[in-house]
């Protein structure tokens, strides 16, 4: 941990999956900075689903992905469980984002060459860790890709491709995932698919999800939604329901 003065630590942030302490992020300089995150600070606890929502341009992509290890701070901190991000060169970033994260894009990031199951098993191969079968099958079928594994992606529907990038994020047990707008390419049907999966592999598999999404009926399967405006975290909302999204983001302007 980094030294200097900090303000008490709640037991929920210790035992969190992730956080974020006075999170600040610009682009640019001078007369044209933009301040995309202005001081976010909170935590996302373990086995829990948390959706990140706001305006356009309200930075929920870039906390996401500030968090995932994706894009540096400014300033502030970032940590997944009790490892601050600021502290790792980019070798040590490396490997905590191949073995202690997942993530989900909006566009999939399949390997086109590559069959299903190879595209869901690459980061292990990668990091050159064995392949536990159980878990293996207890994910494919959890997500319905037995039937789909010796396919590539390009014979695979929008849906199942996700639903392959999904199987990708868990397959190395990692602390978190995040989730990019995973439904933003989908239809509805495929995106109520995935996203009923990804409830699942909170309840059933123990996940920790963070999602960014503009959709409120997507939100309103998490356990709570954080709702980001001009760069800022400015309301939470627990038990949430899509009427009741959709009412905070018209009051934001959403």
């Amino acid at each position: 941990m980094t030294t200097g003065v900090r303000a008490p630590e709640r037991e929920a942030d210790r035992t969190a999956a992730a956080r974020v302490d006075d999170a600040v992020k610009t682009f640019g300089k001078a007369t044209t900075e933009v301040r995309a995150l202005d001081g976010v600070s909170g935590s996302f606890p373990r086995g829990g689903f948390t959706a990140i929502m706001g305006p356009s341009g309200s930075g929920k992509s870039t906390l996401l992905h500030c968090m995932a290890g994706l894009e540096p701070l400014s300033s502030g901190h970032v940590f997944i469980g009790e490892t601050d991000l600021a502290e790792l060169d980019d070798s040590d970033l490396t490997i905590l984002r191949r073995d202690r994260i997942g993530f989900v894009f909006q566009a999939f990031n399949l390997v086109p060459t590559l069959d299903a199951a190879k595209n869901i098993t690459l980061q292990l191969r990668l990091g050159r860790h064995p392949v536990d079968r159980a878990w293996f099958d207890q994910v494919v079928d959890t997500l319905r890709l037995r039937d789909r594994l010796g396919h590539r992606p390009s014979e695979l529907s929008g849906g199942e491709q996700q639903r392959v990038a999904v199987a990708r994020a868990l397959i190395n047990r990692p602390e978190i995932i995040f989730a990019d707008e995973p439904t933003g390419n989908l239809d509805s049907t495929s995106g109520a698919e995935v996203l009923g999966f990804m409830r699942r592999a909170v309840d059933d598999l123990g996940q920790t999800v963070v999602m960014v999404t503009h959709d409120a009926s997507a939100a309103a399967i998490s356990d709570r939604v954080l709702f980001l405006e001009d760069g800022r975290l400015v309301d939470e909302m627990s038990e949430p329901t899509t009427d009741r999204i959709l009412d905070r983001l018209k009051a934001m302007g959403g």
